[in-house]
């Protein structure tokens, strides 16, 4: 099952949505002014189908950050839980040079604490940062946050894609050298943001990166980190003048602009929806605005507006030109009204794809929206990632050494290409 919703993974989401909504509550988070986000993941409910419950179980998850600190603060989220959230332990590690995928450095293992305390609880519809720990991070590196749930807690709030193994145990063994897992899971549950400290210069501000599957990491390689927005952290590290800038992944497979999940009632589609995430517009707030530093953001989301109908979605949301502008314009404006650079990206070809997108009407309207991002001076800056992928002898399609293998979704290399077209110099 899971492997069909990741074929799946960049299709849609219920009605148009004319006004934003505000942000979830978050306690503990005042502190994170002087800290920047170097690692995020939009959180999203979870079909009716998926019952999995952990209870006095410990889940081992795997993040890697852009940018490097002497300290770090973590989010956890219960934002779509309907029951409370008991934390009854929680810390966070380097993980093991030499190890197993299960293992940390236990010289670098630390406790983390809420308020002072070991232990939380998070109402349903929050979310809440640690307390700061000294932890030096690097750069590129990774950090593991070991996540002890002693009570029966559904895990109904959920990254679903990770493209990253985390593992799950029995027991509080939160701060062990090593666990045995009872499963591999590839989606990070309960965990939303991972910041640094940036009184010491080593960070500055962040660049989000609100997007869909392809930004999510569809059809890269599992356990590398090859998602174009970690590719694109790399780059900035190379650059002396950018190298501060923190890179937060938020995209969502199945993600939409326009509209929250909506499939047919007795579809295939109702056993994976919700893992799709609220429209772009509802969640800018939170994904966007909520992570701490955020100076910029890039937008790469329409693809799923116009493909989803008729698949996963009802064919009377098809959209049109109009509609999907009239929504970048939304977020343009919410943007500058928080200072905040925005950035568009053209959607990338998919004629020939093996998911049902791909109509000729579809095809005219995401070349009349992609003119409209290139020309009419919106937003803030354009990154022409259709302009790098696409096959230059048919335009409308993925250059093959690019296509991970539906026509929709790029591969590694595909990931780089769209990171190496990043005009560094809108950051600037």
């Amino acid at each position: 099952m899971r492997r069909h919703i990741r074929a799946l993974l960049i299709l849609p989401l219920t009605a148009l949505i004319a006004a934003l909504a505000p942000a979830p509550a978050v306690h503990g988070a005042g502190a994170t002014d002087t800290f920047i986000g170097t690692w995020a993941a939009p959180p999203t409910a979870v079909p009716a189908a998926d019952s999995t419950v952990y209870e006095e179980q410990t889940l081992r998850q795997r993040v890697h950050l852009s940018v490097a600190g002497t300290s770090v603060r973590v989010r956890f989220t219960n934002e779509f839980g309907t029951t409370p959230l008991a934390i009854g332990e929680a810390h966070a590690a380097h993980p093991a040079v030499d190890g197993p995928a299960t293992a940390i450095d236990a010289g670098t293992d630390r406790e983390l604490r809420f308020d002072g305390s070991t232990s939380t609880t998070l109402a349903p519809g929050t979310q809440r940062w640690s307390d700061p720990v000294e932890l030096p991070t690097t750069a590129g590196g990774d950090l593991v946050i070991s996540l002890y749930l002693p009570q029966p807690t559904p895990a109904d709030t959920t990254h679903s894609s990770a493209y990253q193994s985390n593992f799950v145990a029995d027991g509080d063994v939160t701060g062990k050298p090593d666990l045995t897992p009872t499963s591999t899971t590839t989606s990070w549950h309960f965990l939303s943001g991972v910041a640094v400290n940036s009184a010491d210069g080593a960070a500055d501000s962040a660049l989000v990166t609100l997007g869909d599957s392809i930004t999510d990491g569809e059809h890269t390689t599992m356990d590398a980190n090859r998602r174009w927005p970690d590719l694109l952290a790399e780059r900035l590290r190379g650059d002396k003048q950018l190298a501060p800038t923190g890179v937060v992944n938020a995209g969502i497979g199945g993600n939409r602009l326009l509209r929250d999940p909506n499939p047919v009632p007795g579809s295939p589609a109702e056993s994976f929806a919700a893992y799709f995430g609220e429209s772009g517009l509802k969640r800018f707030d939170r994904d966007v605005l909520g992570q701490p530093g955020a100076r910029a953001v890039t937008v790469l989301l329409g693809v799923n507006d116009l493909g989803s109908p008729g698949i996963v979605a009802p064919a009377s949301e098809e959209v049109t030109a109009p509609e999907i502008i009239e929504g970048y314009r939304k977020l343009i404006q919410r943007a500058h009204e928080h200072d905040l650079k925005i950035l568009g990206a053209t959607i990338l070809p998919f004629e020939g794809d093996t998911l049902g997108y791909y109509t000729p009407q579809r095809e005219s309207v995401r070349q009349a929206v992609n003119a409209w991002i290139r020309t009419s001076g919106a937003f803030d800056g354009v990154s022409d990632l259709d302009a790098a992928v696409r096959d230059p002898d048919r335009p409308g399609r993925l250059l093959p050494a690019y296509n991970g293998g539906d026509g929709l979704h790029p591969n590694d290399a595909g990931m780089a290409a769209m990171a190496r077209a990043f005009p560094l110099q809108l950051l600037r």
